[in-house]
């Protein structure tokens, strides 16, 4: 595949808390990081998300007395998953991972960082109103093919795929260049969802 001009690299959350010994750790999570520096140096255009929550975010299920990581509760946009405290802002777990290599980046997009709504997309909060201004950027940039790699394939890759799609964009997630936490399913439900919307999933050695 060639890669052009109007074409980006979204990295999603490659963060310490989301790899290895991480509060949050997806299995295999810091594997994505030489697949996506090698891509990385294929792109004009690159942006990385960072999750940036504060310590009482209403997603950390230390923050609901009697709940365990990984139950729901009801919030005013639906149901939200509960999570091991994680990616605290100003924390080491919340920091890109050491071998990212972060100096192409364009641009950083932290998201979470409002206490009563958790931000799995890149584009849109939860409750899928409040926007991040990654749009905004994208169109004004005239970009139109959305590359998305990283952490974790079924959460925030996922959506962020698929708002992008939504929006209008072309969209391809490199998953060689992901992985997966698998929540009761969430990875099979996640290639439907994908087949479904158009959204194609390349291999890392496409873009090489």
């Amino acid at each position: 595949m060639q890669i052009s001009d109007r074409d980006v690299l979204l990295v999603i959350d490659v963060q310490n808390d989301f790899c290895t010994g991480g509060a949050l750790a997806v299995p295999g999570g810091e594997k994505v990081v030489p697949a996506i520096n090698r891509i990385a140096a294929n792109f004009t255009n690159v942006v990385l998300t960072q999750d940036w929550h504060p310590g009482d975010h209403v997603s950390f299920a230390p923050n609901h007395a009697g709940k365990q990581p990984f139950q729901t509760i009801e919030l005013d946009y639906g149901t939200q998953v509960l999570w091991p405290s994680h990616c605290v802002q100003g924390t080491v777990g919340a920091e890109f991972h050491g071998e990212l290599e972060i100096s192409r980046a364009n641009l950083v997009v932290r998201k979470g960082f409002r206490r009563g709504i958790d931000s799995y997309s890149a584009l849109f909060e939860n409750d899928h109103r409040t926007p991040t201004g990654l749009l905004g950027y994208l169109r004004e940039r005239e970009l139109k093919t959305v590359f998305v790699a990283g952490l974790a394939l079924d959460f925030c890759v996922r959506f962020s795929a698929e708002d992008a799609r939504k929006a209008g964009f072309e969209v391809a997630v490199i998953e060689d260049a992901c992985r997966g936490i698998d929540l009761d399913g969430s990875v099979a439900a996640t290639h439907r969802s994908f087949r479904e919307r158009g959204i194609s999933i390349v291999s890392l050695e496409a873009l090489l």
